[in-house]
């Protein structure tokens, strides 16, 4: 019998699950899926907006969103246009019941437990096709997914169920190959994130001139340390680097992110002659706030347009 057996909604930026429906089956497959959801949903943030993964008898299919993912386990006969239909669906009315800052700003999980009601409701719809609306136009979503066909996620790509294998270069249907971390973009920019932009900029540019200074220096008396000038144009390949990291996503970014204000601090450390307390202390302050603002602005999903 083809159903969908139960579903969830997760924070994409760090897998933190949000709401899910509550199920009783406890055999072995269900518990291997559960497994397979909490794997995925630690790599939403690599993965495009709408995927899916064939784990023999089930599938799990989940879709994307302003940061949030919505993710359902079905019997593996169940029709591919109905499950992204159920997803789209939850993703609208979650969207219209919870602004953004509630979802971004949560700690606890299930904090949205509530909505499991719609969850369970819908459920019971799509597991009964006869009583679906029939506002719903299956055939703009039929030929959606031949148009821009789900990710097929491979169940190599997953590795064991205690953790996840390398992801390297997998098939991509109608698309031919791509990497399994393809372009991702970035959460809306904040205030915070623009001055931190802008100072970044500002210090690069202080590091550049005393640089040139240095230079100067050093072609007018041959007893100065060309050292110098290394660490002041190395503090500004950091400080550009932060602010290219704040605008772009790449992989490992958070990691390059801090390594960049190991970087500036060593920098600042060895400029310390050069400089008083107050400008090291701003130079490192700066560093400091904009890997925060890089941390804090992850990526999101690609809002969906299934056009039902």
């Amino acid at each position: 019998m083809s159903m969908i057996l139960s579903a969830s909604v997760v924070r994409v930026r760090d897998g933190l699950p949000l709401s899910a429906s509550t199920d009783y089956d406890q055999s072995m497959g269900m518990q291997e899926c559960r497994k397979y959801f909490k794997m995925l949903s630690k790599k939403l943030s690599q993965l495009p907006d709408r995927c899916t993964l064939k784990t023999g008898q089930y599938n799990i299919n989940f879709i994307s969103s302003l940061g949030v993912s919505y993710m359902m386990l079905c019997t593996e006969n169940y029709p591919s246009v109905l499950a992204f239909c159920f997803l789209d669906e939850l993703q609208k009315e979650f969207i219209t019941t919870y602004n953004m800052m509630k979802t971004n700003t949560a700690v606890r999980p299930y904090c949205f437990i509530e909505f499991d009601n719609f969850i369970q409701r819908t459920k019971q719809r799509y597991n009964n096709t006869r009583s679906l609306s029939t506002k719903m136009n299956l055939a703009d979503m039929q030929t959606e997914i031949k148009l821009r066909p789900p990710y097929q996620i491979s169940m190599s790509e997953l590795g064991s169920a205690n953790g996840f294998a390398h992801l390297s270069v997998v098939e991509y249907k109608g698309t031919g190959k791509i990497s399994a971390a393809p372009h991702q973009r970035l959460e809306p920019v904040t205030l915070p994130g623009i001055v931190s932009f802008v100072l970044s900029l500002l210090c690069g540019a202080l590091n550049l001139i005393r640089g040139f200074h240095a230079i100067e220096s050093l072609l007018q008396n041959e007893g100065e340390d060309f050292s110098y000038v290394i660490a002041f144009f190395l503090g500004t390949a950091a400080c550009l680097y932060q602010c290219y990291l704040f605008v772009y996503y790449t992989g490992w970014r958070n990691a390059k992110s801090f390594l960049t204000f190991g970087l500036i601090c060593l920098c600042n450390m060895y400029l310390y002659e050069l400089r008083n307390l107050w400008q090291l202390f701003f130079h490192v302050t700066v560093g400091a706030f904009s890997t925060l603002q890089i941390r804090l602005r992850q990526p999101q999903g690609k809002s969906p347009d299934y056009n039902v």
